[in-house]
């Protein structure tokens, strides 16, 4: 078995529709830069306000990926 090293970063994405765009949004630009996404776990939702309304809902994310040789 190889063993192998992750890298985890905190992401924070946006969507003005919802917290599952803005996840998808924050991972699908990290894949145009990082290889080997692994793991994205969601540690906080918030949503901005403006005028009273919800503008933008916004996702962070905990994002591994596997280091490569």
């Amino acid at each position: 078995m190889t063993e192998s090293v992750y890298k985890i970063i905190d992401l924070v994405g946006s969507s003005t529709t919802s917290w599952e765009d803005a996840a998808t949004n924050a991972i699908d630009r990290a894949s145009q830069s990082l290889r080997d996404l692994r793991i994205a776990e969601v540690k906080k939702l918030d949503i901005k306000i403006e005028k009273g309304k919800p503008a933008q809902f916004r996702t962070n994310l905990r994002v591994s990926f596997k280091y490569q040789d």
